[in-house]
């Protein structure tokens, strides 16, 4: 039950001790949501893969033995086979997942960021700012995202260090668009007007008023937008524009054993079976994200 409280410079708050936190409330809202943590689920065990991949493995992944080319899975010592190269695909698998969801959050950090701060600096200060902010935001949106990686990559060189940096290019117009639409609405809101009205300098309006509004689509869409770097990543590992061998990427995976699928299909299938995964991981508690975070669906 909410109490009133008086201070000693005479001012009235509210106190609310049992009313749950908003993170709680999220939280609480979330577990309900079967199919977010069904996501969640397979987000934190690939996490887990990632983080304690030399424990949970007995080969390097880049170790080549000739003489076991092509071991079927459940083979000894290879519980899901080897490659063209005797390598052991399992260790190479578990070593793919920290590449991939480090790209994964890199690039969408990345992409927040950046879209974020033009995306404020459109909405709140509008006239030619926007104007200009808007007109690179479409040409660069004119552009299929995946072709735009690969010419930044080819202009940058093929690494997996520029293939991140390409990924968070062409990722910051969703992100600076979505935080200016957002802006345009709260700026005209009551509470911004009066900050205006009191005087508040611009840079305090828009950090303490209109940022902490704008993140909860910004929050949502990126939990999305790692399910799609991941696959942004692959695409350009599989085309030869991302990671070179032998790191263990699992799109460059792809790309290695795309000749060996009749001889040897779980060298192919395998690779693809985790790109599903981690993506249907991520879609899934984004999903339900959106819908937690969504103020119609809390009725």
């Amino acid at each position: 039950m909410s109490q009133l409280e008086i201070s000693n410079d005479n001012q009235v708050y509210v106190n609310t001790p049992n009313d749950p936190s908003p993170l709680l409330e999220v939280w609480r809202r979330l577990k309900k949501h079967k199919l977010a943590m069904l996501g969640g689920a397979i987000i934190i065990s690939f996490i887990i893969i990632a983080l304690f991949a030399p424990l949970l493995t007995s080969y390097p992944y880049d170790g080549a033995v000739l003489e076991d080319r092509f071991l079927p899975p459940l083979s000894e010592g290879h519980i899901f086979g080897t490659d063209d190269l005797g390598r052991d695909l399992f260790s190479r698998i578990v070593y793919g997942a920290q590449i991939s969801l480090r790209v994964g959050f890199l690039a969408v950090v990345g992409s927040v960021i950046i879209g974020t701060i033009l995306g404020l600096l459109a909405g709140y200060y509008g006239k030619w700012i926007d104007m200009l902010i808007s007109r690179i935001f479409d040409i660069m949106l004119a552009f299929p995202s995946i072709l735009l990686a690969i010419a930044i990559v080819t202009i940058l060189g093929r690494s997996l260090t520029n293939a991140l940096l390409a990924i968070a290019i062409v990722n910051i117009p969703t992100y600076g668009r979505l935080v200016r639409s957002k802006v345009l609405s709260l700026k005209e809101e009551e509470f911004v007007m009066a900050a205006k009205a009191l005087g508040m300098k611009n840079r305090r309006i828009i950090l303490h008023h209109l940022l902490p509004n704008s993140l909860t689509p910004v929050i949502v869409q990126g939990t999305l937008g790692i399910a799609t770097a991941i696959i942004e990543t692959a695409a350009l590992g599989f085309l030869g524009l991302g990671a070179q061998p032998p790191t263990p990427e699992w799109g460059t995976m792809l790309a290695d054993s795309k000749d060996y699928i009749q001889l040897a299909p779980w060298t192919v299938v395998l690779p693809g079976i985790s790109i599903m995964l981690v993506v249907l991981g991520f879609n899934l508690f984004g999903d339900g994200l959106r819908d937690v975070l969504d103020p119609k669906m809390k009725q």
